[in-house]
Order: C-alpha cells, then structure tokens, then sequence
C-alpha cells in the first residue's frame, strides 16, 4: 500500500511512520506548512505546526529512510481554520479549532491531495482505531483511554475513514510510544506534547481575539437583567468561564458567577450561579457521520448514545434522534436529551456521539437549554 505519513514533527507521528515502514508500505513523509511567516507560530514544541517541527519531521524521515516534503496549505489553513476561528468567537460561540483542522486540513485538504497523486492511505499518529463492521469501516476509540483521540476524528466521514490509517490505535500507553522512538533513534522521542493553539504565539486566546476582533465594552448582568459589572469585548468570554469577570463585589449568597451566555449584538456577557449552567437539552448542526449511520436517521427515532463534548471530557448518557429540517441551508439538525446535566456547554463545541467504543458521528452545538435558564 501506497502510504503518505502525515509528519507534524512530533513523536506519535514519528513512531507511526515507522511502523507503516516496518509493515511493508511504501511510505512517503510530508510535513504542513500552515503560515507563510512560520515565525509567528509557537516556538518551543509548545505548537505542532513551528519551524522546529518541520526539521524535527525531516530528522525523523531521514532516520527512516523515506523521501520528505513540505506542502504549503497556508492559505487553506488560514481560510478554513483562523478565519472560521474568528468568526465563530465574534458571534459569541466557542470553537473548536484543532477539530476544524483535521475536518478542513488534514483529512480533506490533505487527503484529497494525497488520493489526488496516487496514495492509498494517509496515516497519521492519532491514537484511534479503524475496525471492518457489518456497515463498513468504523471509527473507534484507542486501546488506552488517557490518550484516546477518537473525539477530534469525529468530524471524519465514511469516505475519509476509507483512506485513513491509524498504526498507534492498539498502543496501551505513551510511555511505550516513547521508548519505541528511542530504540529507533529518533531524536523527537522525548519531545513534549503540543499543546493550545498553534497559531496564538504566547496562548493569550483573549489578548490575540482583541487585535482581530473589534471589542468595545460593555456590560455583565444577571439573569435577571440587572447590571453587575462591565466588560471589555463579549466575544472574548465562553460560556461557563469564572475567571476574568472582575465584578468587583461578590454575589448574595458568597458564591462564584459563571458565564452563562454570550449575547455579541447586545453586547452583553450574562453571568450567574454555577447550577444555571446544567444543560439538559442539545440541538446540533452540520450533523456528519464516521461511517454508516444509525438506522434511525432514515426515521427520526429516537437511539441511544454517549456525548462527549471536549477532547478530554467524560461521555454522558444520552439519546438522540435527527430532525430534517428540508430548508436550503440546513438540511437536519441533531436533538440530544441528556440523561443527567452537563455543565458549561457552549454554542460553536462539537458533540461526538458515541455507541460503546464507536464513534457514530458529530455535529456543532447550535443551542444548550437548561430547564433552570433558558437563554435569550
């Protein structure tokens, strides 16, 4: 099999060309170039897309044998992934942009072109596994929990899942990844893990939307509408922040304020008590599958799921059910009901349901309802 091996630069993607080599696959290494002035991307191995992750990329290919490239994808990258980024926080939502980066960047963008030059498979180092069902390829959760990356994936479509190649999925713990990589002599085998976001230089998230989006003041209200204090751009809060509110004077009962909504074209930042912030109900937009969907999409029944809503959150108990909508823009948004509440879900997330082990699919969270607070 003809394999392109995504290589960001760092160990899992190192280890993971690897063993398509020791497998027999005729391997190629590539590496992203995602800004046309890589300077202003984190140094530090703080990132994963740095001018010391392209050499650490070429190092490793050199180790292993195979031919390395760089293909530019800046301008992509920056369309699809900062642009999205921004506007997504100017209309008060929180997104997340790693997983518009492996839907937009790295399995379509990528992919595509891979396909597009003769490859069969694109592997990267995710810790997530493929498995054959009666439906087709599945996309599953790692053989380790604590480095499960099945909930990023989830954007992934049946197509996509057709030509992705996961060799790290069975790998019960980092530490074997690390060891392996030393063995091997590749000098990323200690490298640490990337972390924040790679295009914000020093992960002042607040500070980097302020210089793209125009902020004014404005103020910070209860529930009920009256006035507790003033902030300094709605768009740079996320719903269930605590720090940064400065109200200056303490709530009745002693307890901590939450953000409860984000209201960009009143300008306004809702604050109240933590309980205010359990959601029972979820609706979902841009609904896609990784692989066959459930029987129920055809009906509109309800099935059970698991929801996980961050990258490193417990799945809860749930179940969902499609509504077509039939408009032109959206032709079906998912409706979730939740066993038991969940805290600070915020508008722009991504819900990825899951079956047991199975990712079923993902959608973006349009609304997050609470029986308590129902926002404006």
């Amino acid at each position: 099999m003809k394999v392109l091996a995504a290589m960001s630069g760092g160990v899992d993607s190192a280890v993971a060309a690897a063993r398509a080599v020791d497998a027999g696959h005729d391997v190629v290494g590539v590496h992203l170039a995602l800004s046309r002035m890589p300077g202003t991307l984190r140094t530090g191995s703080r990132g994963c897309c740095t001018i010391e992750d392209s050499s650490d990329a070429w190092r490793a290919c050199e180790k292993l044998g195979i031919p390395f490239y760089v293909w530019d994808f800046s301008e992509r990258f920056k369309a699809d992934v900062v642009d999205d980024f921004i506007s997504e926080y100017a209309a008060g939502r929180t997104p997340n942009p790693c997983m518009r980066c492996n839907e937009k960047i790295k399995f379509e963008a990528l992919l595509d072109k891979a396909i597009s030059l003769g490859f069969d498979a694109v592997a990267t180092g995710h810790y997530a596994k493929i498995i054959d069902g009666p439906g087709g390829r599945e996309l599953h959760r790692a053989a380790t929990w604590t480095k499960d990356q099945s909930y990023v994936l989830g954007v992934l479509t049946a197509e996509q899942l057709a030509h992705c190649y996961f060799p790290l999925g069975d790998t019960p713990s980092k530490d074997l990844v690390r060891a392996e990589a030393a063995e091997r002599g590749l000098s990323v085998a200690q490298k640490p893990d990337s972390h924040d976001i790679c295009f914000i230089p020093d992960g002042d998230t607040r500070g980097w939307l302020a210089e793209q989006i125009e902020m004014e003041s404005g103020p910070i209200v209860g529930p009920d509408g009256e006035q507790l204090g003033e902030h300094d751009g709605a768009q740079a809060y996320t719903v269930g922040q605590r720090r940064g509110l400065k109200l200056g004077r303490p709530a009745a009962d002693g307890k901590p304020r939450f953000v409860l909504e984000i209201r960009p074209k009143e300008n306004t930042v809702v604050a109240g008590p933590r309980e205010l912030l359990a959601v029972d109900d979820i609706t979902g937009i841009r609904l896609s599958w990784a692989g066959a969907p459930v029987a129920e999409e055809a009906t509109g029944e309800w099935f059970g799921i698991d929801l996980q809503i961050r990258a490193h959150a417990d799945p809860v108990p749930a179940r969902a059910r499609v509504q077509k909508d039939h408009t032109e823009h959206d032709d079906a948004r998912l409706v979730v009901e939740l066993e038991e509440p969940l805290q600070g879900v915020a508008p722009g997330q991504t819900a990825v349901m899951y079956q047991g082990t199975r990712v079923l699919g993902q959608a973006t969270i349009d609304t997050a309802r609470s029986r308590h607070y129902q926002p404006a």
